[in-house]
């Protein structure tokens, strides 16, 4: 994408702590024009640059089909932890949902570029000992074969928390005063939701080198200011 072109984004998953950080980063950026949320039940945020869909159903798009055209970016945060799930129902919630979305905005928008959050360690392969690494390695290698402009897959490892936000899982204050060291002694692991938010926003507007960003590559496109 040339970045002289405003990103009119879409967004989901906002109500859980990635797409919450993602919206913050989005809201405050000068690149970005609009963003389009698509959730289950309302954020409950208003802001000049927002607009947002209640989407029940996200396996029922029929009632956004009209909506969901002229936007050049999808920041695709919706996910589901695998503990608890076996791999038909991860796969459903995870592969099917996500190429349910993907094939209906990649159709009204052609050109768009794909932001998908993945995981640290998932099996490109689509082999190996841990399902949800499967299943998220088929989501990644199919979600390239749409006729997108871009798919970038996204790997985070640890992120630390933005500050204030409402959606910050309650774990993380055990485990947030470990970030400094954990950051200077683990850098392939540790980085921050604003990395995270910047990242996405900056691998639309600029593009990014590999499809696939792990941890420090999430933290050297949050750098990048110009093509």
């Amino acid at each position: 994408m040339d970045n002289k072109v405003p990103i009119r984004a879409i967004l989901t998953g906002v109500t859980g702590m990635v797409g919450e950080g993602v919206l913050h980063e989005c809201l405050q950026h000068p690149a970005v024009e609009a963003v389009l949320v698509i959730n289950r039940k309302p954020c409950g945020l208003t802001h000049p640059r927002l607009t947002e869909i209640l989407l029940p159903d996200f396996f029922d798009l029929s009632g956004i089909e009209g909506q969901v055209s002229g936007y050049n970016a999808c920041f695709f945060c919706l996910g589901v932890s695998s503990i608890g799930l076996d791999e038909a129902e991860f796969t459903r919630l995870t592969y099917t949902l996500t190429l349910n979305f993907a094939n209906l905005i990649s159709q009204a928008n052609p050109g768009m570029t794909f932001c998908y959050v993945s995981g640290a360690g998932t099996a490109s392969t689509e082999q190996g000992r841990l399902m949800w690494a499967r299943v998220k390695g088929k989501t990644e290698n199919d979600l390239h074969k749409l006729p997108f402009k871009q798919v970038y897959a996204f790997r985070p490892g640890y992120m630390h928390p933005t500050p204030g936000l409402k959606n910050t899982l309650s774990s993380y204050k055990y485990f947030s005063w470990l970030y400094p060291l954990g950051r200077t002694l683990f850098p392939k692991v540790f980085c921050s939701l604003k990395e995270m938010g910047l990242a996405m926003i900056h691998a639309a507007a600029y593009g990014y080198e590999k499809p696939v960003l792990e941890v420090q590559d999430i933290v050297a496109c949050a750098k990048r200011n110009k093509g």
